[in-house]
């Protein structure tokens, strides 16, 4: 156990050493196989790290399986490929037939439909994962499909955007919270009341630092522009990085310390500094193993996190039941298909 775990209800046991087979292992039957085995590989890469996952002593277990990631991936084809398929058919028929106004019409109303399906997708690979993760035999889950949420995803979305993006820390809590209310972990439901007002703050001074640097910058043309042509693609490569660290560490600390499981309240440790050093430790791993390094990245983020996790409270095992939620039947194939996120 290394120290910053020590006194945490959360412990990461595992060694990148034991994770190597494994990873290296999913590597080739995945190139063998042409990318069909990936999603047995997910699953026995979660296996591994949910195991050496505890939880005030105990560990997490891991019971999706491969079989059922690769069942969502097809539906997600059926319910998303094809419709998108067929439209893009439809468009062309369109065009040759020279009804344009049909065509921008459905252009414009793309955009929505697609944020929609987002945000489903989203919520429905939490929903699972939640299902799938045991502790004690209690599983969690939701018996909500999703539908609302991503009808709340795209016009949340839409409204983060307004105001030069002022919007936006108030959209990503409001989602936050809206998706976790609705979970729960075996009898106790979760409560997600995290405030978007210390974000807001936040993203202002990541305006301002931005707006002055690009003063800075524009200055540093004027004076030598084959200077600035050196020096510009560097400068804004980290000052994204820096913005983004900074905002994305509070948004996590903000979110995930404003939960609760009965009596029990969730914080995450995280600063902006550790955030950017694991994203530097990802790039150096990957320029120096010459790309092969990314099968290490989810075993990497995964420690991270929970090692900056935390819980506080108290556990009462005899009122914790086992969840009667409905338990999906079909992995995260849309979240696959659009590569976002589930927390």
């Amino acid at each position: 156990m290394s120290d910053e775990q020590a006194g945490s209800a959360f412990r990461f046991n595992g060694h990148w050493r034991e994770f190597a087979p494994i990873a290296f292992t999913n590597l080739l039957l995945i190139i063998v196989t042409l990318g069909i085995y990936r999603f047995w590989a997910k699953a026995r890469e979660r296996r591994y790290l949910w195991s050496r996952t505890d939880f005030i002593g105990d560990p997490l277990e891991w019971t999706g399986t491969g079989k059922e990631l690769f069942i969502g991936f097809v539906m997600a084809i059926l319910i998303f490929g094809v419709p998108l398929f067929v439209m893009q058919l439809v468009i062309q028929g369109l065009i040759f037939r020279g009804q344009i106004w049909l065509v921008g019409l459905t252009a414009f109303f793309f955009p929505f439909a697609l944020l929609f399906v987002m945000g489903v997708a989203r919520f429905r690979a939490l929903r699972y994962r939640l299902s799938r993760t045991h502790w004690h035999g209690i599983r969690g889950g939701c018996d909500q499909k999703g539908l609302a949420y991503g009808w709340s995803y795209l016009w949340k979305s839409i409204v983060g955007g307004l105001f030069f993006g002022l919007m936006l820390p108030w959209s990503m809590i409001e989602l936050w919270n809206q998706r976790w209310n609705e979970m729960s972990f075996g009898s106790h439901s979760f409560t997600a009341g995290a405030e978007y007002k210390p974000l807001l703050m936040r993203l202002l001074i990541c305006f301002g630092v931005a707006i002055v640097a690009a003063l800075l910058i524009g200055g540093l043309t004027a004076i030598s522009g084959w200077l600035a042509v050196f020096l510009l693609p560097f400068a804004l490569a980290v000052g994204l990085l820096v913005l983004f660290t900074v905002y994305y560490a509070l948004f996590l600390r903000l979110a995930i310390g404003g939960m609760t499981l009965n009596r029990i309240d969730f914080a995450f440790t995280a600063r902006s500094f550790d955030i950017a050093k694991l994203l530097l430790g990802d790039l150096a791993l990957l320029v120096c193993t010459l790309g092969l390094g990314f099968v290490f990245l989810s075993y990497r983020h995964w420690a991270f996190f929970i090692r900056h996790m935390e819980a506080s409270g108290e556990v009462e095992l005899a009122s914790l039941m086992q969840s009667e939620t409905e338990e999906p039947k079909q992995g995260e194939g849309l979240l696959d298909a659009f590569d976002v996120g589930a927390f």
